[in-house]
Parts: structure tokens; C-alpha cells; sequence
């Protein structure tokens, strides 16, 4: 299968990268803004990938990537949860002009597919009752859901308009290897690594706000079952479908990981809402138990990971 995958340099791209390398009958497309960023990868696993260096903007040609492609994922995002909201239109207008031009050249080359990564975190906004199913209001309270929730809906117009076949995965809170400690994202990783290191951990609120946590390996072989197979619907949680706070992850990592934790809370951010956990069950119905490495294995195995210097 002609696969490619667009910001494949970032953690899930590259975990997904691992992932459809499995198959040895994928042929894969990786594309990102530089190809420095692939350097991560062995010789090994650059040698099986044709790279496509691609400024990620408003005047991106996405011709010489989706061309003879039968799947396309679309990893791209220029803004995340904590940084949205800083300016409102740029954010919006960078990632969904991106999009639509990504779509237009999918249609003109006959793509069989796009799987949209989208955001269980943030699509459904802060009036969501947990655990939450996919017909629940989607109502965000900052930028990054709100362009997440517009490229789901450009993807259901495509596919009206022009027969475009896609499948949107509203993934919780991964973390595992290759995510970035120093990032602004994944709060397990970034606290094992600070504690690791005997660097402070800052913590916005009081660190009663609930996630709903994935390890990577679990959530990329959710990403591919649903991407390889003719599936029964068009959006998909894909998470632990349980919430735990901030504090109990913290405690895991003094009493179960046995490492020392600096903590220091600062003042909560708006962009964030209380509590947010997903109901897996859709997916399981499909496909079969969901999460195999539990939250706490993941968090050792992440713990082993950077110790061993993977970033």
C-alpha cells in the first residue's frame, strides 16, 4: 500500500512511521518542513522512506505527495492546546487554507483515503459529560479544537461533494518515546523527564485537571486498524477511556517510577477545561480491547526511554 504522512517528523508521525513499517508491502511517504527533522530516524528505517520536504503554509503544493498515494494522513497542526488563542485568525486561517489545498489534491489524484488525527482532548469543550461518546456537543474553548472540529468538517464536504473516503480519530493524551520532554505537549513525559533530570515541574492549576492518557504503541495500532479496514463509522475515540488528574500522575511517578519530583503550581490557563475522558467503546465494539499497556507500564517504559537517551 502507497501510504504518506503529512508532519511525519513530530512523536505520532513517527511512531506511525514505525508502526507501517511492520508491513513490509507499505511503501511510505514521510513529509515535513525540513528533512533535518528526520535525523531521529536509524539509516535503517531511512532507507525504506521517501522524504518530501514541504513548507507547511498557504501556498504548500501537496501534488508531488499525495500523487499514486492510496492513504494519506493528515498530522499537520502550527499551533497546539497551550499555545492557541494568541492570535485567533492567524491560527485558524494557517491550518485550515492548509488543509483545504491538501484536499483539493487528494480529490485531483485520486486518493482513496485520508485519516485526520484530530483531538479528543479539545473538540468537545468544557460542557462535555465524561466519559464522552462522539455525538457529544463540540463546543471548544480555544483555537486548536476549533480548527480541529472545521478540518472534520471540510473532511464530511469532501467526501459529499467529491466521494472522498476519510475516518477522524479524536485522539486523547498520547505520551511515549520520541515525544519531546522540552515540548509543549505531553505532560507524562515532560514530568519524567524533569524528574529524571532534578528539573522543577510546573503544573498549571492545582493539578486537579483529569486527562485521559494513551501510550503510543496502543494508540497507533487504534490509528492503523481503523485506517486498513472498511469501518462502520467516520469518527473514532481513541484514548484509555479513563481520566486521571494531574496530581495522580505525579504520585505515580514518585511511588511507582521511585523518582524525586519538584513540583511548583502556577496559575491555571483558560484554554484548558476540568475534566476530559473519552468512551472508547465505539471502538472497541469494532475492533476489540482498545488499551493493552496499561497507564503505569507505559510510564515505566517511558521512563526507560529517556534514561537510555532516545531524545
Amino acid at each position: 500500500m502507497n501510504v504518506a504522512i503529512m508532519g511525519a517528523a513530530g512523536f505520532i508521525g513517527t511512531n506511525l512511521v514505525l508502526g507501517l513499517l511492520k508491513d513490509q508491502t507499505n511503501k511510505i511517504t514521510v513529509v515535513d518542513e525540513k528533512k533535518e527533522y528526520f535525523v531521529h530516524y536509524s539509516e535503517v528505517v531511512a532507507s525504506k522512506l521517501n522524504v518530501i520536504e514541504l513548507s507547511f503554509n498557504n501556498e504548500a503544493d501537496f501534488d508531488q505527495c499525495t500523487k499514486n498515494q492510496d492513504i494519506v494522513y493528515h498530522l499537520i497542526s502550527t499551533i497546539n492546546p497551550s499555545t492557541s488563542n494568541q492570535n485567533i485568525g492567524k491560527e485558524l486561517a494557517d491550518n485550515i487554507l492548509l488543509t483545504i489545498h491538501l484536499l483539493e489534491s487528494c480529490v485531483k489524484n485520486g486518493v482513496s483515503k485520508v485519516i485526520f488525527i484530530s483531538s479528543g482532548g479539545t473538540v468537545y469543550g468544557k460542557d462535555a459529560v465524561c466519559p464522552i461518546i462522539e455525538s457529544s456537543k463540540t463546543q471548544p474553548i480555544n483555537t486548536y479544537g476549533i480548527q480541529k472540529l472545521t478540518i472534520e468538517k471540510l473532511l464530511y464536504l469532501y467526501n459529499h461533494i467529491h466521494g472522498l473516503d476519510y475516518c477522524i480519530i479524536r485522539l486523547s493524551n498520547p505520551f511515549g518515546p520520541y515525544q519531546r520532554p522540552n515540548g509543549k505537549l505531553g505532560a507524562i513525559t515532560t514530568f519524567i523527564y524533569n524528574a529524571l533530570h532534578q528539573k522543577k515541574i510546573y503544573v498549571y492549576g492545582d493539578g486537579s485537571v483529569v486527562r485521559d492518557y494513551i501510550y503510543i504503541s496502543d494508540a497507533i495500532q487504534a490509528i492503523l486498524n481503523i485506517a486498513q479496514k472498511n469501518t462502520k463509522h467516520h469518527v473514532y475515540n481513541v484514548g484509555s477511556g479513563v481520566g486521571i488528574s494531574i496530581n495522580e500522575i505525579l504520585n505515580i511517578i514518585e511511588c511507582d517510577l521511585g523518582l524525586n519530583t519538584d513540583v511548583e503550581y502556577i496559575e491555571a490557563r483558560n484554554v484548558d477545561v476540568a475534566v476530559n475522558y473519552l468512551d472508547i467503546s465505539r471502538y472497541e465494539t469494532e475492533f476489540g480491547k482498545l488499551q493493552s499497556v496499561s497507564l503505569k507500564d507505559g510510564m515505566r517504559q517511558t521512563k526507560e526511554f529517556l534514561k537510555g537517551g532516545g531524545l
